[in-house]
C-alpha cells in the first residue's frame, strides 16, 4: 500500500469525480474509479505507489485522446489529471524550456512567445502537451523544426513502481527512446526539457479553395504530390483539406497551411508552380504577421485556454494513413478515393473532413532524423492522412454508417495501392477499430517496445486500448 506519507499524499490529492468527467469524444462514456489532481511530481509518484498494485493507471494532460484514453479507455481505471502542473520556464542562455505536462498547447505557445521563443506543435490549442509529445506532435512548423518529441532533451517521469527518473540520451537511454513515441505505456511524464526556437519574425496562415469534380480533384492531389517533391523550403507548412462538395460527384478541396518565411510574396512564388496547374482562385492570407497571431488563428481564435474556458465536445470516429514517400499514391488510387468521397461522402449523414498533412517532401526536418533514434516509427512519410467523421449534430449516438464510411474511404486508397504499399498510421489519431494496429503504429520498433514494457511495467499498470502489450 506504500508508506504512511505517500498514503496521506494520495488522500490529499484524490477527488472522486466520476460523474463530472467526460471525454471530448462523446462516443465514449467511461467511468474511472476516481480522478486525482496532484500538484507535484512527488504527489504523482505517491498516487502511483499507493494504487499500482490494485488499479490500472492513466495520465490525463488535456483529455483529447480520440478514444478517451484520458479516462482510461475503459471503465475502472484511476486517472491522474495533471492540470495543476502548468509551469513553463525558459533558460535565457540556452533557449531550453522546462514545461510541465498539465499545460495545453496554446498556453505553452503563449508563455514561450512572451520570451520570444516557439516550439513545433499542433494547431488545436486545447490539446495537452503530455499526450501530444508522447506520440509525435505535428504542426505547420514541423517541416522546419520537427515533431514536438524531436525537441525533447530530457524528461521527468514517474514509473509504474512509483519511482521518479529523468531519462535522456545519456541516462536511461532505452527508456528515453521509448518515451518519444510510446510514452503512455511506460510512465507518466510530469515535465519535459525541450529545445525551443526563436519565434519566426513573420508568419501568415494561407488558404486557397476549390469546388471540383472527383476526377479533377484526383488530378489536383497528384499534382500537389509532385509539387512537394520539388525543392520547397522548410518554412512551408501545408495540408490539403477535403470535404463534401456542393453537388453529388464533387468535392471541396482546400490548400491551407502556415508560412514562416520572410513575406507573402515569397510564399506566392513558392506556390506558383502548383497554382498554375489549378483553376484560378484568390488566396486568403490571415493574421497580422506575428507568429503568435498565426497560432491563435489556427486555434480558432484561442491561445490562452485558461481564459477561454473548456473546449468543445464532439462525437466522432477517426482514422489515419501515413503514406510512404518512396511509394507515391497513384492517379488510379486518387481517382478511386475521390470518387468514393464524391458519392459516398456526399450522401453520408456525417459531418466529415479528410486532411493530407504534409510531413515530408524536400527539406523536411521530420524525415531527416534517423528512424531508429526514437520510438516514433515513420520517418519516411510524405503525408499523414487524417480521416474524420462526426455525427450529424456532433452529439451521441454515433451512427453505424459513420464507421463504414470512413473505413471505406481508407480502403479506397489502400486496396487500390495494393498489398505492397507500406503505409503506416499515426498513434495520436488513435483508432479503436484498426486492424494490424501495432505494426501500423510502431512498425519494426514494436518488438523492442514489448521488451522494454516487460522491463519498466511488467505488471501492466499503464494499460489502456492500444497500449504496448
Amino acid at each position: 500500500m506504500g508508506s504512511p506519507t505517500s498514503f496521506l499524499l494520495t488522500i490529499a490529492t484524490l477527488v472522486v469525480s466520476v460523474l463530472a468527467d467526460i471525454s471530448v469524444n462523446l462516443r465514449f462514456d467511461f467511468a474511472p474509479v476516481a480522478v486525482t489532481y496532484p500538484s507535484t511530481t512527488e504527489e504523482v509518484a505517491a498516487v502511483v505507489s499507493c494504487t499500482s498494485e490494485s488499479l490500472q493507471i492513466v495520465a490525463r494532460s488535456g483529455g483529447h485522446s480520440y478514444i478517451a484514453n484520458g479516462l482510461g479507455g475503459k471503465n475502472g481505471s484511476l486517472v491522474i489529471d495533471l492540470s495543476n502542473m502548468t509551469r513553463v520556464d525558459v533558460d535565457a542562455s540556452s533557449g531550453t524550456a522546462t514545461i510541465e505536462t498539465g499545460n495545453r498547447l496554446g498556453d505553452v505557445a503563449f508563455a514561450l512567445n512572451n520570451q520570444g521563443r516557439a516550439l513545433p506543435h499542433g494547431t488545436c490549442t486545447y490539446v495537452g502537451i503530455g499526450g501530444h509529445v508522447s506520440g509525435g506532435g505535428f504542426g505547420f512548423t514541423s517541416r522546419m523544426w520537427g515533431l514536438t518529441l524531436d525537441t525533447v532533451q530530457s524528461m521527468t517521469v514517474v514509473l509504474a513502481n512509483g519511482t521518479i527518473v529523468e531519462p535522456s540520451s545519456s541516462s536511461e537511454s532505452d527508456l528515453f527512446w521509448a518515451m518519444r513515441g510510446a510514452a503512455s505505456s511506460f510512465g507518466i511524464i510530469t515535465s519535459i526539457d525541450a529545445e525551443t526556437f526563436p519565434a519566426p519574425s513573420f508568419a501568415t496562415v494561407y488558404a486557397y479553395n476549390w469546388q471540383m469534380n472527383y476526377s479533377d480533384a484526383a488530378a489536383a492531389l497528384t499534382q500537389f504530390q509532385d509539387f512537394v517533391t520539388t525543392d520547397i523550403p522548410p518554412e512551408f507548412g501545408a495540408e490539403i483539406n477535403l470535404g463534401k462538395g456542393d453537388s453529388e460527384g464533387t468535392v471541396s478541396l482546400e490548400l491551407t497551411g502556415g508560412w514562416y518565411g520572410d513575406s507573402i510574396d515569397t510564399l506566392q512564388s513558392v506556390l506558383d508552380p502548383f497554382l498554375q496547374s489549378m483553376p484560378p482562385v484568390d488566396g486568403q492570407f490571415s493574421g497580422n504577421g506575428t507568429y503568435i497571431d498565426s497560432v491563435q488563428i489556427l486555434g480558432d481564435g484561442v491561445v490562452n485556454t485558461k481564459a477561454a474556458g473548456p473546449d468543445k465536445t464532439d462525437t466522432f470516429y477517426a482514422k489515419s494513413l501515413m503514406t510512404p514517400e518512396e511509394q507515391p499514391i497513384t492517379l488510379d488510387a486518387f481517382e478511386a478515393y475521390m470518387k468514393y468521397l464524391a458519392y459516398e461522402g456526399y450522401n453520408s449523414e456525417t459531418n466529415w473532413f479528410m486532411q493530407f498533412e504534409l510531413y515530408g517532401g524536400t527539406n523536411s526536418f521530420i524525415n531527416s532524423i534517423n528512424v531508429d533514434s526514437t520510438a516514433f516509427a515513420t520517418r519516411s512519410a510524405l503525408f499523414t492522412v487524417q480521416l474524420y467523421a462526426s455525427s450529424s449534430n456532433y452529439e451521441p449516438p454515433y451512427p453505424e454508417d459513420g464507421f463504414t464510411f470512413l473505413d471505406g474511404a481508407a480502403d479506397a486508397l489502400t486496396s487500390t495501392m495494393g498489398d505492397g504499399w507500406d503505409y503506416g498510421a499515426y498513434v495520436n489519431y488513435a483508432d479503436d477499430q484498426l486492424e494490424n494496429e501495432y505494426y501500423l503504429y510502431y512498425k519494426s520498433h514494436y518488438p523492442r517496445l514489448v521488451a522494454l514494457k516487460s522491463q519498466y511495467d511488467p505488471t501492466g499498470v499503464f494499460d489502456f486500448p492500444l497500449s504496448i502489450q
